[in-house]
């Protein structure tokens, strides 16, 4: 039988992990590279040793998919974003709060002036607040013609209506062709300023996107992999290179997605709660049917109040490189970490920083099998057993959080730094460490279905309620088609219907998710 392997790649902030699956999806091959500044220098060093490791060519790979934290560090940082144009319709009434209000004077000045309120706009019920006007939006892009790199347009209660919207994008296509466009209505849900946030952030992304994008298709050319690649969304679901440019916003955590995907994958659990230990921070995320849990909060990314679809993920300061320092006698764990240098400032190998993998190498609760040992632990046991026990105090306490229910319920250890912890834990029923939990990320992302997501306020009749029902669901269908799925595998996974009931005319707030194969 010809093996068909499908390649998964991780870009993290400090490693590029990569993984080779067969026809059964077992891992037959993976590795962790150092991450490069150019992207694409550090996938093809994964994707060589991958190749090498496994004895294959490029043409024996069928599918290729990537993971990248790239946004979400461009977001953090500040680094490497576009100049963006706003327009908002929300003119005569919406004007009261200006935007990018509560954004810092450092967000103002990376992303430029050129943000303008127009006519236009819904009524929550669907009624317009005022026409829009063709002449003005002209006028608006001829002020930013030249001045910006990405353009996004966002009307009040747009998710109710997107048609405004839609002919805004036409518009200032024709005014400026080639501009790339972000409709706030395809970004975010309900909340015009934080629905108005993720639609700039998704347009300041589009420079990012490109460059990720270029980077991982670079590397496969040049290892003759001719295949369409996938890219990682926030869901544990995968989108098409195409989808990915538009919507880059929506790579934004995948990292942890990845991760609990392939802890699903390894353990062969569909509900679990996933522990992912690095070096800086463990994130704690909820494995739901196979999937993770969606949070139902705002998020706030890089200091911005957004409202678009992110993982409910909760992270904490304990990692492999995680600083521990003492106040009053009392152990203090992190936020610093001493990261990928850790063979290098870490008091095991030498240097002068008491980090937790000290404290386990000290108490036996873990070995090293990378760079050789240096130095010599001078740690009294007991302070090192008052410091174990905080750390594991910290990781039960975030488990709890992210319960639902006093039941005891299984967890499962993944990332490298998780032979920091130990095998058992208050309120698990079990803890399941699998086989390659270190490439879990890689291997989640090369797992990948692909998914499209409906989010809508809508009138729904209670007597024709299975009619419109249906014809949302095919609607829904028909995003995950463009993000790249087989049209004939495309099926509902997800629903959500939440009735509305300050709302007139039976109005309802439903999220519907469809995924299916790869073409």
């Amino acid at each position: 039988m010809t093996i068909n392997y499908r390649l998964g790649i991780d870009v993290g902030g400090t490693n590029t992990d990569g993984v080779l699956l067969d026809n059964s999806l077992n891992c037959v091959a993976k590795v962790k590279v150092s991450t490069t500044l150019d992207i694409s220098t550090g996938i093809d060093n994964a994707v060589a040793a991958l190749l090498t490791g496994a004895g294959i060519t490029g043409a024996q790979i069928k599918h290729a998919m990537l993971g990248t934290t790239q946004c979400t560090n461009a977001i953090v940082e500040k680094r490497g974003l576009d100049r963006v144009g706003m327009i908002r319709l929300a003119l005569p009434s919406g004007s009261a709060i200006p935007p990018l209000s509560g954004w810092s004077q450092s967000w103002k000045d990376l992303l430029g002036e050129h943000f303008y309120e127009a006519h236009g706009g819904y009524e929550y019920d669907g009624q317009k607040i005022a026409e829009i006007n063709e002449a003005e939006i002209r006028d608006i892009c001829a002020k930013m013609r030249g001045h910006v790199d990405a353009i996004a347009v966002c009307g009040v209660f747009s998710p109710v209506n997107g048609e405004q919207e839609l002919a805004v994008a036409n518009w200032v296509s024709e005014e400026m062709p080639d501009m790339d466009i972000s409709l706030s209505h395809k970004v975010g849900s309900l909340g015009i300023l934080e629905r108005e946030n993720a639609t700039i952030l998704n347009a300041a992304l589009q420079g990012t996107a490109k460059r990720f994008v270029n980077g991982f298709c670079q590397a496969l050319d040049k290892h003759g992999i001719q295949v369409t690649p996938y890219f990682g969304q926030n869901d544990g679901t995968l989108m098409s290179k195409e989808f990915a440019l538009k919507y880059p916003i929506l790579t934004v955590a995948c990292g942890p997605t990845n991760s609990i995907r392939g802890a699903s994958h390894l353990t062969k659990l569909t509900d679990a709660i996933v522990v992912d230990v690095g070096g800086t921070t463990s994130d704690i995320g909820v494995l739901m049917h196979g999937y993770p849990r969606e949070s139902s909060l705002s998020v706030s990314l890089g200091e911005v109040r957004t409202n678009f679809r992110m993982p409910d993920i909760l992270a904490i300061a304990i990692g492999g490189g995680t600083r521990v320092n003492f106040e009053e006698g009392e152990p203090v764990l992190g936020p610093e970490s001493v990261g990928h240098q850790i063979t290098e400032k870490a008091l095991s190998f030498g240097g002068e920083v008491l980090t937790l993998t000290d404290v386990a190498l000290a108490l036996d609760v873990m070995t090293w099998s990378g760079a050789q040992q240096q130095g010599s632990i001078d740690l009294d046991p007991q302070k090192a057993r008052k410091i174990y026990v905080k750390m594991l105090v910290t990781v039960e306490d975030a488990i709890d959080k992210m319960k639902t229910s006093a039941e005891k319920v299984p967890v499962i250890l993944v990332g490298g730094g998780s032979a920091l912890l130990p095998d058992h834990f208050e309120g698990a029923s079990r803890v399941v460490r699998p086989e390659h939990f270190e490439v879990a990320n890689a291997i989640g992302v090369a797992l990948g279905e692909i998914s499209g997501q409906l989010d809508r306020i809508v009138s729904i009749e209670p007597t024709k309620r299975a009619t419109e029902i249906a014809r949302l669901e095919e609607e829904a269908k028909a995003i995950a088609i463009e993000a790249g799925s087989c049209p004939q595998s495309v099926s509902i996974i997800e629903r959500s219907e939440i009735p509305l009931s300050y709302l007139k005319g039976n109005m309802v707030h439903i999220k519907i998710k469809a995924a299916g194969k790869m073409l």
